[in-house]
């Protein structure tokens, strides 16, 4: 008998929603009404129950599960068999799949690329180091949180590294044909290298917005698998730093032998690239450097001297040159006054805060450990924003914002802020403490590169870079914000 939307299972989970169908098993959303909680409920087909291989697996899936920990891997609670169904019991992510943001918004940032895969491959090495291998590592599987958090989940055909004959042999052909590793696909031994290369399409597709092989069936793609090479990144991305192109490269080796030898040294690269992506520069990387200028030698010059008369001509100009000079600047200083200063003139900002009130739906703070570095005129800082589900934070808030304190109340005529992360809007807010209440300075913008907001010229102490609509990626980087007077 199939589960239905509103049956009680094992009298305590009540199904609320069909979240996933899959072959082997559908995934509900139920209420744990013991301990009034909502988890995810994996329910083996009822067309299997009688297939004792199929239990047994599915049995095999709670167990190693269970045994595994880690902020990046989904965590087992129970499992159980009631009126004839088998049962798994998750803990619920609120969010969506990596394959949905994917298909939502196309080829990721770099940075958020490297840090999606950066979260799987450490789930995945501490699988590994737990005696598991996956075996069917996709962005399906993949679960991200309403922060942004990636969860691998779905160990359902992983393999025990020390056990010979098990559930799943050798000849088995296991997985799915777009992230299939070579010695899937020709039956052979599986290896952590086999996570290593189907994490390496995963990050394949994060980069590039499509998968490197595709057929129109599963021998079709494992032939593509076995024997072709996959198109060069830089081919469609010109972006990308050469670094990690390799390591993509690496990591999609035919020959097991051949790619990074255990996930946690994949997952050193990778750290590696994430450290030097905010550095690179596609201009100079790929077209070139601009060549040294060549050192000109010139001969040598006999001295000539200037007529007398020439030279006693250009010091009388020089002379009257300084005076105009000294007598505009004393004009100028008395206009201006000398308690004032002259418009155009910088003044320091320095970040004191984040702004997120409760009352709009924040949390209060958002990365207050990080808000000096906008103001300390480094580009390779920043202060960030949470990474969000939406550009829109998901609907849970109108907006976050950055709190800059000008030392003393101010009418200023314009903030410039600086991103690596283009395509955020923004409004700058003045207002007479750090927590507000603040009111708009300026019209809205669309930050690209450096972006000049023209204020309104309100006099206050702080201002507010209140941030209304995340860029690609869901999360904002403000890396230099300076003002004029």
């Amino acid at each position: 008998m199939e589960p239905a939307v509103g049956e009680m299972i094992a009298g305590r989970y009540e199904l609320e929603e069909l979240v996933a169908n899959g072959g082997m098993a559908r995934v509900f959303k139920a209420k744990d009404a013991a301990l009034e909680r909502h988890v995810a409920l994996k329910i083996l087909q009822p067309r299997f129950g009688d297939d004792h291989e199929h239990v047994a697996r599915f049995r095999r899936e709670a167990r190693i599960v269970a045994q595994l920990s880690h902020p990046n891997v989904v965590t087992v609670i129970d499992r159980g068999e009631a009126d004839g169904h088998q049962y798994i019991v998750f803990e619920f992510v609120e969010g969506e799949t990596l394959k949905d943001l994917i298909e939502r918004k196309g080829p990721l940032p770099t940075r958020r690329a490297l840090e999606i895969a950066l979260e799987v491959a450490d789930g995945l090495a501490y699988a590994h180091h737990n005696g598991l291998v996956h075996r069917d590592v996709k962005p399906q599987n993949v679960l991200l949180t309403r922060h942004g958090q990636a969860k691998v989940t779905d160990f359902g055909i992983a393999r025990s590294l020390d056990v010979e004959h098990g559930v799943t042999q050798t000849g088995t052909v296991l997985g799915t044909s777009n992230y299939l590793s070579p010695e899937q696909a020709s039956g052979k031994q599986v290896t952590p290298a086999t996570d290593v290369y189907s994490l390496g399409v995963v990050l394949y597709e994060l980069l590039a917005g499509e998968v490197p092989f595709h057929g129109n069936n599963l021998v079709a793609m494992a032939m593509q698998h076995l024997h072709d090479p996959p198109a060069n990144l830089l081919h469609i991305r010109r972006d990308l730093p050469p670094r990690l192109v390799a390591a993509v490269e690496r990591a999609l080796a035919k020959d097991p032998a051949d790619r990074f030898a255990t996930m946690d040294a994949f997952a050193a690269e990778l750290r590696r690239c994430l450290d030097e992506v905010d550095a690179f520069d596609p201009e100079k990387t790929l077209m070139g450097a601009p060549a040294p200028r060549p050192t000109v030698r010139r001969s040598p010059r006999r001295r000539q001297r200037l007529p007398l008369a020439l030279a006693i001509a250009g010091l009388v100009l020089l002379a009257v040159a300084a005076g105009a000079l000294v007598f505009g600047g004393a004009k100028l200083r008395h206009q201006l006054g000398s308690g004032h200063a002259a418009t155009g003139a910088t003044v320091s900002l320095h970040g004191v805060g984040s702004y997120d009130p409760p009352s709009d739906g924040g949390d209060g703070a958002e990365h207050n450990d990080s808000v000096a570095l906008a103001t300390d005129t480094s580009p390779a800082t920043y202060w960030t924003t949470d990474i969000y589900l939406s550009a829109d934070f998901g609907g849970l808030k109108p907006g976050v914002g950055l709190v800059l304190d000008a030392g003393a109340p101010v009418a200023l005529k314009s903030i410039a802020v600086t991103t690596d992360t283009s395509g955020f809007t923004a409004v700058i807010q003045a207002g007479p403490s750090p927590t507000g209440p603040f009111t708009a300075d300026s019209s809205s913008e669309t930050v690209t590169g450096t972006t000049t907001f023209s204020l309104s010229g309100h006099t206050a102490r702080y201002f507010v870079v209140w941030i209304t609509h995340l860029p690609p990626g869901n999360t904002a980087h403000v890396n230099n914000v300076s003002a004029k007077r």
